[in-house]
């Protein structure tokens, strides 16, 4: 969120003024018809959380002023099913304030138990999840194998591990090894299979170092003036902090192998957003990054323990200028169509969000302008997701926005604190056009938002939205048009892998199209999305073939699944394609 990390720093070259101009001209013609036309039929987002029961405040620092950079971050969101009813839950992090709370009254995370009618009870009491603090982030994954989804929730300060035992957590992260040092910031984090050895491991970010008793005060360096105005200091100024991966032992501890991954030898960076990928498509889970004033974090997996940083040689540490941008958020899928995952991440005002197209031969081009993403300059993207909320077969892109500083709205600097989201559809041809301003209220509503997670509420087929706000309630955005087009969902159940299968591909064939995506826990800003794969399947009224690479190597395909349904495929019952063994193997985890 760097004031330094913007286009106004940097002139800009002649040739990206007419980049600009092109791609306003040629979007501009027929746009807002088209937009209207288009949204008219498929977008008509409401926020419903008040009416559904998410009523909790957020807490997170001052409401009008913002005096040191802890106080802007904001918190994630979870979507998940944590008492195996199936049905998605929703889980909020929260912070607190700079003045702290008296013991037993500081505001807490909230878990929202499902009614399954379009309400959502508060559990959070019952449920053991009363802790305070400086929350941040929230990933999801089974990491004891026991059928139970777990939690990991990041924080200025020590991190929090809780284990689900059948709905009640415990919170675990010391003695699991996973709480960090205390001095730490953790934002983003994600489980993933990095070894393919049947254990879920853990990624964290780590913001800045940061200590609280000797940050300066606004104004107090350069880094602490914007637009000529007093604002909150940093990251700029501020010591980068490493990232951290924790190797599952399968005995209910992590190892801290951080080092041994070589992940310490990219360093000085201020990570928040990670999503996991399999960009190379080589079986094995690679781990992005999103790094605010700092080039992007693209680390690929070498097979064997390792990591390697190629972000810059594969094209996704810059923009296409080749300037490092403030980076926010992340998500990831076939935008276009080709059979390959590209990346999408929100940046800072004054420059656009970033989209990275994959070329299929382990590089990225910067494809933002060309896809029609590049005229909004004036928002400071979080939150982001692709969900094909119209279910035609091609995922769409939603971004939360909102200001860090709220001293834009009082001296007039061109952005406002808050700020609507954006809802991108797109148009099948590797373009999207912008429908917000017809989109709905949920979608024009301005709020200064920082986390979101997307998830299949009701098992209904139509996807919606979870929004984490500064100072203010959450947002629920429910799509009061629904689509006839055909969906499905996949939910994974590994055996010889993970068992959520986690880093699993999906591809489902339908005719000459194949739909790709991959099961994941993190991702967005901070935040988790359901863990099942949705898919939009447009006309088509049946599915080929849905063919799984699992974690373990095994690929296989599963036949006669229909539409309009989720799926739980378990691996091993499908018919087997082929099998490749992983490297390495630990001992797995007795159920």
């Amino acid at each position: 969120m760097s004031n330094f990390a913007r286009c106004s720093r940097f002139p800009r070259s002649q040739s990206f003024d007419a980049v600009v101009l092109f791609i306003f001209f040629v979007f501009s013609i027929g746009t807002k018809a088209q937009a209207n036309r288009d949204s008219a039929q498929i977008a008509n987002f409401t926020d419903i959380a008040g009416k559904s029961g998410l009523t909790i405040e957020n807490v997170f620092g001052g409401k009008e002023t913002k005096k040191y950079i802890i106080e802007t971050t904001g918190t994630g969101v979870a979507i998940f099913d944590y008492d195996n009813d199936g049905w998605p839950d929703i889980f909020i992090v929260n912070g607190t304030t700079l003045e702290g709370s008296p013991p037993g009254k500081g505001p807490t995370s909230h878990l929202y138990r499902n009614n399954h009618d379009g309400t959502f009870k508060d559990v959070t009491v019952e449920a053991g999840l009363i802790a305070t603090g400086w929350g941040q982030g929230v990933c999801v994954g089974d990491y004891d194998n026991d059928g139970w989804e777990d939690l990991y929730v990041t924080y200025y300060g020590k991190n929090r591990l809780y284990h689900n035992q059948k709905g009640v957590f415990t919170e675990v992260a010391q003695q699991a090894g996973v709480a960090g040092s205390g001095k730490s910031w953790g934002t983003g984090c994600a489980f993933v299979d990095y070894d393919r050895d049947r254990l879920l491991d853990l990624i964290v970010a780590n913001y800045v170092d940061f200590d609280l008793s000797t940050a300066p005060a606004p104004g107090a360096r350069a880094s602490c003036v914007w637009k000529g105005v007093p604002v909150m200091c940093g990251p700029r100024g501020l010591p980068g902090a490493k990232n951290i991966l924790y190797r599952n032992r399968g005995n209910g501890t992590f190892e801290d192998v951080t080092v041994k991954a070589h992940l310490d030898r990219t360093d000085g960076h201020y990570s928040l957003g990670i999503s996991t990928l399999d960009f190379d498509d080589d079986g094995w889970p690679d781990i992005y990054v999103a790094c605010d004033s700092t080039p992007s974090i693209l680390y690929h997996n070498n097979r064997d323990g390792t990591f390697t940083d190629v972000a810059v040689t594969a094209g996704a540490a810059f923009n296409e200028d080749g300037r490092e941008q403030a980076g926010m958020g992340t998500s990831v899928a076939d935008f276009n169509g080709d059979g390959r995952l590209d990346i999408f991440k929100t940046n800072f005002s004054d420059d656009t969000s970033t989209l990275y197209r994959n070329n299929g031969d382990g590089t990225f081009e910067d494809a933002t302008f060309a896809a029609g993403l590049g005229l909004h300059t004036q928002y400071l993207g979080w939150g982001t997701m692709f969900f094909d909320f119209d279910n035609d077969g091609w995922p769409d892109l939603i971004v939360a926005n909102g200001h860090v500083y709220p001293e834009v709205d009082k001296y007039h600097l061109g952005s406002n604190y808050q700020e609507p989201r954006i809802l991108y559809h797109n148009n099948g041809n590797g373009t999207f056009t912008d429908i917000s301003a017809s989109a709905g209220v949920g979608i024009t509503s301005a709020a200064s938002s920082r986390g979101l997670a997307v998830g299949d509420l009701w098992n209904d087929g139509k996807l919606s939205v979870v929004i984490s706000n500064m100072n203010s309630p959450p947002s629920l955005l429910v799509n009061q048009i629904r689509s006839s087009n055909h969906w499905i969902g996949i939910q994974t159940v590994g055996t010889r892998s993970n068992r959520d299968g986690i880093g699993a591909g999906i591809t489902v064939n339908i005719g000459k199209r194949r739909l790709v995506d991959e099961v994941r826990s993190g991702s967005s800003y901070i935040s988790n999305s359901d863990r099942r794969v949705h898919f939009g399947l447009g006309t088509a009224e049946r599915v080929d073939s849905v063919q799984v690479r699992w974690p373990s190597g095994l690929v296989e395909q599963f036949n006669n699944v229909t539409v309009d349904s989720i799926h739980s495929l378990t691996e091993g019952s499908g018919v087997a394609m082929n099998h490749a063994t992983p490297k390495n193997s630990a001992p797995s985890i007795s159920r």
